[in-house]
């Protein structure tokens, strides 16, 4: 079984001459597979290989396409049965290929024959050798599914390590579990342990094949780090050279090569989690499933939603935000638009006020009544005319009420005064389909990204020919652009030349130049529709028919995109569309709230900053928001030739504190390793400090041991502390020890009696320490009890078996035991009463024990 980070692929039980591929359709192959892997940059690329000696490389599709039965590329090595395949961790387009004669390393852009001949000589033989034991785990597998009820769960939280998938037999057929999990448990609430995740490599090759076959040797980034070199690596064209590969300018987060990380955000760890039900729209009927890919799908506003219905006569159903539920099987008053929808948009000042462009080159203005939709709507308040041509979009202008601009199949771009229901300005210079308009933060300058392949920006009020253009995407798929940073630089979603979907970051004051970063993000039919949030940086990705939103802070200087956590749909949605920032519920630190459709729902979104103190108002996060649901000035006046801003609020509520004036809180004490203790101290405040410390642990055992909090001193640690006991002869003293003391004495006392006296010795060593008289003889090397003999071998031998140089500390204390030889009787019960209060709590066996010398 082998695993991408979204495909799963293993042999079914036709003796193995079919792979199963997880969520995906069969590869039928025809031969026996013998072993398969998947690519590190691509995800639906799998190698495999099988007893008709070859290999094969398959494309695997995405669940709406059909599989093809044909490989990319097919090796033959040529030696005989095939038993291993494995993709080159740095380079593409390097496969290691195993036979059961040689090894073998292709390079897909020369398939005749593998790089400098054949290796059987040098890699026919492979040894293994063992580096050293792991003396503890720090993972540990929770096979059961997560319970509250456990009683240590209610103190530590569980930290999601690594996931692994397990394939097993049940019956008649295949069972592919859930993933198991490994976790580490922490006690520290709800942040990012960073300490357990270090940065991981990215999805981009560091180099190329023939760079790694002249000696080159680089590393692969981790996806939050880019380097400018990038823009300049070469690399190969084979079906191995994944799109994450290809020579584009910059590329970032998954750079190419390099062991450095580059920053992160305070949204890295952002997550989006579905409202309740109760705030669903459900039963949704006759959804138009097929709009144009210029159309977002629906259109929100902080009232209410607009959907297009797979009805005749372009009918549109609107629903009331205030009113979730299911809905009627019966139908419901629509918008008659008479035409096929092509797309429309909610006046961002009037959420009663819609605009819808048809198939007949016309955009309607209809009027919602307050309360929402009670009769079907047939006539439009405002019917605008101009365009030759079917429509592709249209876009409220963000700052002057009643201004609309659209694009058209005439190849135009036209200004719309909504007050007089007639077009103002014509924009001409596109040489082919437009694909996405936006207005600039100042709504100055219009931006436009054609198929044409080219990005322009417009100032609408001064000429209607660009005052810039620019190559943009390669690919003709479709496009989308907005405006990020303040207005410095454009980001468009569209394609590159091999369909592969990828954002595009441009300087707003040199289009020119070309993008000066770019990101590959996967390979998908379906154009990404962006949603920009200005007081976070924060772009939100989609397209309709996804499962995955991606998120993306971006930045105005290198590494420009800094990749964020996805969220993940449980089915294919058709639309995300976002709501106003005042939606957002800030004591749960949910920076943007979106709508997502389904098939027959419409569900909340919420996407939230995980932090720990949500007591206090997150200003870090909420920075002043425009007011962009009141208009900055009216539509004459910005025709005029008039500028002006949105005014700012704070979403802070009264109630609430801001974080950066919290308390500050009083550092937690922490234990402490013992160097700190032991440093630069003389032997006899070494001793005092070692004391207290033992005697503080003996004389309150009602207070749980630092490892049972997963923090504090380890095992390690515990052994020096207790290891310099045994060595300098700590005298323990204090009530309970000696209360046990008495206690575990005199039971000892009453056994020794009814044993009789000549078995107490033997009975009581054998009892406490595990070894006998004659074995710690033997032990000692000793053949009489000197007091002398006994102490130098027993010196001796501890002093060997020191860790530090080497020996075991399991030894030393087998040891240490011997102590007892030279000890009074009447300390046996120290012995026995200590190992049980300790030996439990600590690494050490039941046969780990500690002599104390002294006077009880």
């Amino acid at each position: 079984i082998k695993a991408s980070s979204k495909l799963v692929a293993f042999n079914t039980e036709q003796a193995g001459k079919t792979i199963k591929v997880w969520q995906n359709s069969n590869i039928p192959l025809y031969y026996l597979v013998t072993d398969m892997d998947f690519s590190p940059f691509d995800d639906s690329l799998l190698a495999t290989c099988s007893v008709d000696e070859t290999v094969k490389l398959w494309r695997l599709c995405d669940l709406a396409q059909e599989q093809s039965s044909s490989p990319e590329l097919t090796l033959r090595p040529g030696q005989g049965r095939l038993e291993l395949v494995l993709f080159h961790p740095t380079s593409s387009g390097l496969l290691a290929v195993g036979t059961t004669k040689s090894a073998q390393i292709w390079d897909t852009n020369c398939q005749e024959a593998p790089l400098a001949g054949n290796y059987n000589q040098q890699l026919s033989t492979v040894k293994f050798f063992y580096l050293k034991q792991i003396s503890k785990s720090l993972f540990v597998h929770h096979a059961l599914p997560w319970s509250p009820s456990l009683p240590w769960m209610s103190l530590a939280r569980c930290v999601d390590a690594q996931q692994y998938l397990q394939l097993a037999n049940k019956g008649d057929g295949l069972i592919l579990s859930s993933p198991c999990s490994f976790f580490v448990f922490q006690n520290s609430g709800h942040e990012f342990h960073d300490d357990l995740y270090p940065d991981t490599v990215g999805t981009t090759p560091a180099m190329s094949a023939e760079e790694w076959w002249k000696g080159g040797n680089k590393q692969v980034r981790d996806p939050y780090f880019q380097k400018d070199q990038a823009r300049d690596c070469s690399t190969s064209s084979s079906p191995l050279s994944t799109p994450s590969s290809s020579a584009a300018p910059s590329r970032s987060p998954s750079s190419t090569s390099g062991l450095s990380s580059g920053p992160t955000s305070k949204f890295r760890h952002i997550q989006g989690t579905v409202m309740h039900r109760d705030t669903h729209i459900t039963n949704i009927r006759g959804l138009n499933l097929t709009t144009p890919g210029e159309c977002d799908g629906f259109c929100v506003n902080r009232q209410r939603v607009a959907v297009p219905l797979a009805i005749s006569g372009g009918q549109i159903a609107v629903f009331e935000r205030s009113q979730p539920g299911k809905l009627p099987d019966t139908a419901l008053p629509t918008i008659q638009n008479s035409v096929n929808v092509a797309d429309f948009a909610w006046d961002p000042f009037d959420t009663h006020r819609l605009a819808v462009a048809g198939d007949d080159a016309k955009i309607r203005v209809w009027q919602v009544p307050e309360g929402g939709l009670k009769e079907t709507l047939t006539e439009p308040k405002i019917i605008m005319q101009g365009h030759t041509e079917k429509i592709y979009s249209i876009t409220f202008h963000p700052l002057a009420s009643g201004l609309l601009v659209s694009s058209s199949y005439d190849l135009t771009v036209r200004l719309w005064n909504l007050e007089t229901g007639k077009q103002v300005k014509v924009l001409d210079g596109h040489q082919d389909q437009v694909f996405g308009m936006a207005w600039s933060p100042d709504g100055k300058l219009l931006a436009t990204v054609c198929k044409d392949g080219k990005v322009r920006i417009y100032d609408p009020r001064k000429s209607t020919s660009p005052v810039q253009e620019g190559p943009g995407p390669e690919g003709h798929r479709g496009a989308r652009v907005v405006w990020v940073c303040d207005g410095k630089y454009l980001l468009v979603s569209g394609f590159d030349s091999r369909s592969e979907r990828g954002l595009y970051l441009y300087s707003a004051s040199s289009l020119s130049s070309g993008a000066v970063s770019s990101v590959p993000v996967n390979v998908s039919p379906s154009t990404l529709i962006p949603y920009y949030d200005p007081d976070t940086s924060v772009v939100i990705l989609t397209g309709k028919g996804d499962t995955r939103v991606y998120i993306y802070e971006i930045v105005p200087e290198d590494p420009y995109f800094i990749e964020c956590s996805s969220f993940n749909s449980p089915e294919p949605h058709k639309g995300l569309a976002f709501l106003p920032k005042t939606e957002c519920n800030v004591r749960d630190v949910e920076v943007a709230v979106g709508l997502m459709l389904t098939k027959t729902t419409i569900e909340p979104v919420a996407f939230k900053v995980p932090r720990v103190k949500k007591e206090f108002f997150q200003d870090d996060v909420y920075s002043d928001t425009a007011v962009w649901w009141e208009p900055a000035l009216t539509g004459s006046a910005w025709l005029s030739g008039s500028n002006d801003q949105h005014k700012k609020i704070s979403l802070k509520p009264k109630d609430m504190t801001p974080v950066s004036e919290a308390p500050k809180e009083a550092p937690v004490r922490k234990y402490l390793p013992s160097s700190v203790y032991l440093e630069e101290k003389t032997d006899e405040q070494k001793k005092d400090e070692l004391l207290n410390a033992m005697v503080a642990k003996l004389g309150n055992m009602d207070d749980p041991l630092p490892q049972e909090s997963y923090e504090g001193v380890d095992e390690d640690e515990w052994a020096k502390y207790l290891a310099q006991i045994v060595v300098m002869g700590v005298q323990v003293v204090g009530r309970a020890f000696a209360r046990a003391l008495r206690q575990e004495y005199a039971a000892s006392q009453a056994a020794a009696q009814a044993r009789g006296r000549s078995g107490q010795e033997s009975a009581a060593a054998s009892s406490i320490t595990g070894i006998s008289l004659q074995e710690a003889q033997q032990i000692l090397n000793i053949s009489k009890l000197s007091p002398e003999e006994i102490q130098k071998n027993y010196e001796h031998l501890f002093k060997v078996n020191d860790k530090s140089v080497g020996g075991s500390f399991y030894l030393q204390s087998k040891v240490s035991a011997l102590n007892v030889l030279k000890t009074e009787k009447s300390l046996w019960g120290r012995f026995h009463w200590l190992t049980g209060q300790i030996g439990p709590k600590s690494m050490f066996e039941s046969s780990v024990f500690f002599s104390l010398s002294g006077p009880a």
